[in-house]
């Protein structure tokens, strides 16, 4: 593994970064953690395997532990950075921001719904790529899956119905073209 591999797997990590954090500046953090851990872990990427799987698992392993930190520091109640949580914090509805854009609904996925329905239909990985880069059996990885579609197409249908002008016709339920 050179520079110029990972390189070219920059723009899928970034992407993926980008919709698991919700945060520009956060997932360019956590870019940038993953081509770290990876320089650093290079001897235990097996030559032959896929670079991509390898890294997104790395980036995989690095939000998860994150997410587990933050949930330590407040279940014990010690004090949180509010850097840490901004992406936690929901500011209150306005006239003008009635519609609930797909980020958000995306933000309200549990985390490991979130992950496999990224990691499927955003980096359009199979399903026994996916299980392996989360840990976790190909079954659960479908459960997650069909749970996460049935949650986001009942919180992408929570728009208010005088949102939408009359005008414009209601949006059309997500669903996979694989």
């Amino acid at each position: 593994m050179d520079a110029t591999e990972l390189l070219t797997h920059n723009p899928s990590l970034r992407r993926y970064a980008r919709a698991l954090t919700g945060d520009a500046w956060a997932a360019d953090d956590l870019v940038q953690d993953t081509l770290e851990r990876a320089c650093a872990k290079r001897l235990l990427w097996r030559v032959g395997t896929d670079l991509r799987a390898w890294l997104l698992t790395l980036m995989h392993n690095l939000q998860a532990n994150h997410w587990q930190r933050g949930a330590r520091e407040r279940a014990a109640g010690r004090p949180v950075d509010l850097d840490d949580v901004h992406g936690e914090l929901v500011a209150p509805p306005h006239a003008t921001d009635i519609r609930i854009d797909l980020q958000r609904c995306l933000l309200q996925l549990p985390e490991e719904q979130r992950v496999v329905l990224l990691l499927v239909s955003l980096e359009d990985l199979s399903y026994d790529a996916v299980a392996r880069i989360t840990g976790v059996p190909v079954g659960t990885v479908m459960s997650r899956l069909s749970r996460a579609r049935q949650r986001l197409q009942q919180l992408m249908g929570a728009a208010p119905a005088t949102s939408v002008p009359q005008t414009e016709t209601a949006p059309t339920p997500l669903r996979r073209l694989k």
